[in-house]
Parts: C-alpha cells; structure tokens; sequence
C-alpha cells in the first residue's frame, strides 16, 4: 500500500510517499519512504520572533502543489499508484491544517482515493521506525519533546497510548524558545540556546530542576523560565546593562543543562516504573545534542535501549504522516474514508485518538 502523506500543521509544508511492501516483507521500516519534500518558513517568521499564523497559512498554500508534484516526479508510479491520501487533521493552527486538509480531500475526490486524518503528535511518536536500521517492537515508553508538547507515554501499539505524565504548564520546546528571547537570539530558539551552551560554564548556573523528585512523571518548566530570568536581569544589572556573549552561554548552559537532566530523570523513572526497557524520544527537542547524550549515557547505565527518528525526521515533516497513516490503514483498512467534508482539529488532545 502506498500512502502519499500531507504535513501543514504549523510553520513547515511537508509531503512524503510510503509503501508498506519492506514492511511487509519483514524489511527495515524505513526503506518504506519512497520520496519526500518539506519547506520551513523559518526565514519568513525570524523577523517576528515566531510564527504569524496568517502568513504561515499563505505560504503552506504556496508551497504545497509544488512540493507535491516534487515527490510525484521522484517516486517510481505516478497519482495512479497512491493508494490513499494522509494528512494532518490536528492539532495546529486552524488555517494552516485547513490548507492540508483541503488539498488531500480534493486529491482524493478527484482521484477516487480513501484518505485518513492523522493525529500530530501520533506521526512523531511513530516516526523513530522509520529510521533504515529501527529495531524497536511494542510496547515501549514514549518520550515527546516537541515545541508545545511534553509527555511521556506507554506506547502499546499503533493507536494505543496512555499518558503516563506530561508538562503542567510550559513545554520544553517553549522554555527553549522563551529563554532565546531573553539572550537576544533569533527564532527558532531552541537550537539557538543549545549551539551557544556548549561555550558555557556548566559551573555558573545552578539552576533548579523543577519537579525531578515530585513522585510522579509529570513536568512543569514555568519555574525554570522564571529563574533564568531573575538570573538575566542580575548578570545585566551587575554589568551596566550588558550581557556578554560569554554571559550568555553561561546562561543558557546552566539552562539546558537543567532542563536535559529533569528530562532524562523523568525518562528512567517512566521505564522502571512500566517495567519497560526500551524508550522513544519524538519531537523537535528530540534533535538536541545534550539530550540525547546524556539520554544515551543513563540508558546504557541501566541496561536500556533508546531510539530517536532521523535527524531530519525530528522536526515537522509529511513522512512521519504518511507513515503513521500507514500503520493505522494497515492494522484498520476500515479507518480510510470517502468523506469530503474539512474537519479539521486545532485542539486535539492524544487522548482522545481512537
């Protein structure tokens, strides 16, 4: 089966092709992607310090054809071989998801094709078995580290999640972005702060570790923020109102050195106390250098394995859409409709995915 899958979600304009046949067929996952093309409009937004809804819309309707025809042209077979349309159907920016959805419903009208809304947060969660060599089996702990998104969950299968903790206030992709503003350093903020720590001074800043040993598997990096802010300001104060490049990564370093630890801690937790011994890290944040060090270093410690999606799987894009619909059509071919109608989801919480 072939899925021609449709990213528009926020601020990136992805298209991808997958077959199921390598999967089928007992072969790595990730020979299942044919072609794929994505677009950032990061250098639209930078000017803004984040992304304008009203624009991102615009451009996603911009983009998207020629991206599509893009894949079509690199993958053996043609619209005659698509076997069904997925596409983001939530969460996101209304009018961005609209602009997805209106193009798979109307390619699949036209062509005669089911199609299937795919959850966001359900393509990255899927999208580390499409790396060449993933290995990973059912069930596993799932830790989603994405701009607005922090959790943590028991993954059981396709479609089967439960939500063991997650952020009761800012995600970590949000602190990231907010403490880029505070240094002075341009959208996206997260890699941003993670390229200038690595010049820091892990012994500057000690800052807290919000909710490391409250018991339960649950996060909050609203306190974190704050601190760093109190701590800019000071670091300001005691400079005539500058902040030095030096001072800066001094900051961001004690920054992502906390945020990285309360991560990973809460990451073994959520193993031992599954009883699971394999994790999954999906999402934007899931690219970061010093996570995924020290991710890597305390797993090996307790004799855990721990998978990401490909580098350039990390962020938003339509292979991870295209093969979660995928997956869903192959364990449900009944999921796949004819309806035509745009039903779009800017609120969708996981745990309401049937």
């Amino acid at each position: 089966m072939r899925v021609l899958g449709i990213e528009t979600s926020c601020d990136e304009t992805g298209v991808a092709i997958v077959d199921t046949a390598p999967w089928e067929a007992g072969k790595p996952a990730g020979m299942g992607l044919l072609g794929q093309a994505l677009y950032s409009q990061i250098a639209m937004h930078i000017d803004y310090g984040g992304v304008v809804p009203e624009l991102a819309s615009r451009d996603h309707i911009k983009r998207i054809i020629p991206l599509i025809n893009q894949v079509l042209k690199e993958t053996p077979g043609g619209l005659e071989d698509i076997d069904a349309i997925a596409f983001t159907q939530g969460p996101g920016l209304a009018g961005a998801l609209l602009v997805g959805a209106s193009v798979a419903k109307g390619m699949a009208l036209a062509l005669n094709k089911p199609v299937l809304g795919i959850h966001h947060l359900e393509g990255h969660l899927l999208s580390p078995l499409l790396a060449d060599d993933a290995n990973i089996n059912f069930p596993f702990v799932a830790l989603l580290v994405s701009g607005g998104h922090t959790q943590l969950m028991k993954v059981t299968g396709v479609g089967e999640y439960t939500i063991l903790g997650e952020t009761l206030d800012d995600a970590a992709g949000e602190a990231f972005d907010k403490t880029a503003k505070m240094l002075g350093l341009s959208y996206p903020g997260g890699p941003a702060v993670s390229n200038l720590s690595k010049t820091g001074n892990p012994s500057t800043h000690q800052f807290p570790r919000p909710m490391k040993h409250s018991g339960d598997l649950d996060f909050s990096f609203a306190g974190l923020k704050t601190s760093v802010l109190t701590q800019v300001k000071k670091v300001t104060a005691a400079n005539n109102g500058h902040l030095s490049d030096s001072a800066k990564a001094d900051v961001a370093r004690g920054f992502v050195d906390a945020i990285v630890e309360v991560l990973v801690s809460k990451s073994i937790s959520a193993l031992k106390q599954t009883g699971l011994t394999t994790l999954v890290v999906a999402g934007g944040v899931g690219a970061n250098e010093q996570l995924r060090e020290s991710l890597a270093q305390s797993c090996a410690k307790e004799d855990f394995s721990v998978h990401y999606p490909p580098m350039h799987l990390c962020t938003d894009n339509g292979a991870m859409i295209a093969f979660a619909g995928a997956m869903r059509l192959k364990k449900n071919p009944q999921l796949a409709t004819k309806h035509w109608g745009f039903d779009v989801r800017p609120r969708w919480p996981l745990d309401d995915l049937e």
